[in-house]
């Protein structure tokens, strides 16, 4: 049995000092508070659990950086969605593996520790199916399993260019399903999971504007109880073209025909009505939000008084892995709405006024819901544990709520220290044990795909 001794860890009840961790079999099998570390003991001085990435598209990490040139005209979520296509139109199953496997190295050196990967490549460049129809999904699989953090897979069902049942764009041929492929796409991507612990399946529906009603009925009884994630109300164009439809706005049309319930993670959902967001509060899913991605695309401000005040639960993901940081994650959503509302500590709570602690825990909460997973620091949890570099000037002095939120506000580099995934030390010393290795491989690819 492992033991971890912590000067002071985050528990499900709150900061507590001297806190011994046992581990055994990948589990927390025991937690002492108040109590010495013994010789035998590994000592650490801040201990976390680990946060749940809700969604990201590991390949477009190969992107970071390539999208920032302005084109002839405005640019916007769309135009940035071409250069997407170009991008994954070349890659190969390698390429996923290799590009998907830096992102999920990074998201670990950064403090997530499961990430729910919103898997929409599946064919290969001209849009047949591969031989084996879940090698794609055996490819992120790959990276997970390389890197150490825990899966929760997600594949995505995507039929159609817009609303009404559009045909699909050449660009996105690669994505393209029938009801019953995506089936058979299920099946095969459990099978290459092979029964692995720490990999956990759901589905996706991309949107409204790519699944017809009928197909998203068709799909949700195949996530088999798990979660069930969709893109809604991302773009001021998506909705104003779903009013054009339908008559409803996205998240409006979903409350209003399909079973949203605590199963349910709505990615971005940021261009809601007060109503709206009241109302899906009230169902107890998950609002996905990527607010790094959001300000990147240019896609807007999350309607968050509303929908927090109704008890709204949210998660936090790195979305297009542009830049992958938790902290930086909860830095730019409370920042947006402080802009928006010219206020400060806007997400601190009545019952929670330190804003780090409550940006935190929120993410714990809505993150490990959204994934189909159990969080925190707990007997019979998962040992999914994240220790802070104590000897940061950013925590000098700090203690409690404080270090939460000196992390996220007042540092000006990442102070994970060690992180571990079910028991296993995948980082040290701020670096991935595997870094040097999955580098290479993301170079090499990456080098080969530019070059083409």
């Amino acid at each position: 049995m492992q033991q971890l001794h912590f000067k002071e860890a985050l528990l499900p009840g709150g900061w507590s000092r001297d806190v011994r961790l046992s581990l055994d079999g990948g589990r927390i099998a025991m937690v002492e508070t108040g109590i010495a570390a013994d010789p035998g003991d590994e000592r650490h001085a801040i201990g976390l659990p680990g946060l749940s990435n809700v969604h990201s598209h590991g390949f477009q990490r190969g992107m970071a950086g390539l999208t920032e040139t302005r084109g002839t005209s405005c640019d916007n979520f769309w135009t940035w969605r071409e250069l997407m296509y170009r991008f994954v139109g070349r890659m190969t199953p390698e390429d996923v593996e290799a590009i998907t496997a830096q992102a999920y190295v990074e998201m670990l050196e950064a403090g997530f520790t499961t990430v729910g990967e919103f898997h929409y490549i599946h064919h290969d460049p001209w849009g047949a199916p591969y031989g084996n129809l879940g090698e794609m999904a055996e490819r992120v699989i790959a990276a997970a399993e390389a890197s150490g953090i825990g899966l929760t897979l997600l594949p995505v069902f995507y039929a159609h260019a817009g609303f009404g049942g559009r045909a699909a764009d050449d660009g996105q041929r690669r994505f393209i399903n029938s009801i019953d492929q995506f089936g058979r796409l299920m099946e095969s991507s459990r099978r290459a999971a092979g029964g692995c612990e720490g990999i956990k399946f759901g589905i996706a529906a991309h949107s409204l504007r790519a699944v017809a009603p009928d197909e998203l009925a068709a799909i949700v009884p195949l996530a088999a109880g798990g979660p069930v994630h969709i893109h809604a109300a991302e773009q001021v164009k998506e909705v104003e073209d779903c009013l054009a439809w339908s008559g409803s706005r996205p998240v409006e049309w979903l409350l209003d025909h399909a079973a949203v319930n605590r199963r349910w993670c709505l990615i971005h959902a940021t261009h809601m009505t007060d109503e709206e967001a009241r109302a899906m509060a009230a169902t107890g899913a998950v609002a996905g939000l990527c607010p790094v991605t959001e300000a990147n695309l240019g896609d807007g401000i999350f309607n968050a008084t509303p929908f927090f005040g109704a008890g709204g639960r949210f998660g936090i993901g790195s979305d297009s892995n542009v830049l992958i940081g938790a902290s930086d994650e909860l830095r730019q959503l409370e920042y947006a709405q402080r802009l928006t509302r010219r206020a400060r500590n806007v997400l601190a709570t009545s019952g929670q006024v330190s804003t780090g602690h409550a940006l935190f825990e929120g993410a714990l909460a809505g993150g490990t819901q959204a994934l189909g997973v159990i969080g925190g620091l707990a007997q019979g949890h998962a040992a999914d544990i994240v220790s802070l570099d104590a000897d940061s000037p950013a925590l000098a002095g700090r203690s409690g709520d404080a270090i939460l939120d000196s992390w996220i506000f007042g540092s000006r580099r990442p102070l994970v220290d060690c992180v571990w995934t079910s028991g296993r030390r995948v980082v040290t010393s701020g670096r991935h044990h595997q870094a040097e290795r999955v580098a290479a491989g993301f170079r090499h690819r990456l080098e080969g795909l530019l070059a083409a």
